[in-house]
């Protein structure tokens, strides 16, 4: 069945040519980062691994064939996105930054800069990182997003869980909610701004990772990987949806997820979205607290 499944797949992995292009992949060290980073090599592109963990980078760019380089960049620590993206814009910019890092079902606890960790990776990081760069991009955004946003519950009043009882799967679908509010309102901002760059975001499905390792419960890690891999797919495939979202011409706002029943497993094919994902009364009030919260702001 994998062998039939991958040659199904040849198509979707024959990602168009890259060649002349930079990409930046956060969380590129494992899983769906790191597959998508292999494709978008092997096509040609360069690609900046954005890794927490040099070392870790280091030996997954070794296993890549292609043009790769390591960068270090903590999406929970505000000062390291910014340097991180102050040293992109002084090394020539970027053609598509690919939002991908993420953390799921974490205990609670608080970045350096004082916010909730999941809100903090999953989100804020990523806010700021792409204002930061968004002077130096010249082509697009790709948000990676997850089917757990319909479950989400965002209050930009309370993004950091301090007046609601803390559970971390909430705090999971409410920063993927947090996610497709952000594609939305950025790509609105980028058009009231006449710019030709756009946001793309896309979803996995039910994709075997190691998202769930960081939940600090190994019977839920277990859980969770099994799961994934009894129902949903190899990383390989989960990573389809964001290189289609990454490379193809589509416009802005395009939302990509596997084809099959669920939105769990398949080939990139348009993808569904619940009603408060697409709340633009929401996504302004969340776009605004989360340029108080990281102090960037829309710059174009």
């Amino acid at each position: 069945m994998a062998l039939s499944r991958r040659r199904r797949a040849q198509a979707w992995r024959s990602v168009p040519d890259q060649h002349g292009r930079r990409f930046v992949v956060t969380g590129a060290s494992s899983g769906v980062g790191l597959e998508t980073a292999r494709a978008l090599a092997g096509a040609g592109a360069e690609v900046v691994l954005a890794v927490r963990d040099r070392a870790k980078g280091e030996r997954v760019a070794a296993s890549i064939e292609g043009r790769t380089e390591v960068r270090v960049v903590d999406v929970a620590d505000l000062s390291s996105v910014r340097a991180f993206a102050a040293g992109l814009v002084e090394s020539g910019g970027v053609d598509v930054l690919v939002n991908n890092a993420g953390v799921l079902g974490v205990p609670y606890s608080r970045t350096v800069d004082g916010f909730e960790t999941t809100i903090a990776t999953n989100h804020l990081g990523h806010f700021a990182l792409t204002n930061l760069l968004l002077p130096a991009l010249r082509d697009r955004v790709v948000v990676v997003g997850s089917r757990s946003h319909w479950h989400g519950v965002v209050d930009p009043d309370d993004l950091g869980w301090e007046r609601r009882t803390y559970r971390p799967y909430a705090a999971y679908a409410a920063s993927k909610l947090a996610n497709l509010l952000f594609l939305g309102e950025l790509q609105r901002r980028l058009t009231a701004a006449g710019s030709v760059l756009r946001a793309t975001g896309a979803h996995p499905g039910s994709t075997a990772t190691a998202i769930t390792g960081g939940s600090g419960n190994p019977l839920v890690t277990r859980i969770g990987a099994w799961g994934h891999r009894l129902v949903g797919m190899e990383a390989w495939e989960g990573a389809l949806p964001v290189l289609h979202a990454a490379t193809m011409d589509v416009p802005g706002n395009t939302y990509v997820g596997p084809h099959g029943r669920g939105e769990l497993k398949g080939w990139p094919a348009p993808a569904r979205r619940a009603p408060q994902s697409l709340d633009p009364d929401l996504a302004r009030r969340l776009w605004e607290r989360s340029e108080e919260l990281t102090g960037t702001s829309f710059p174009l």
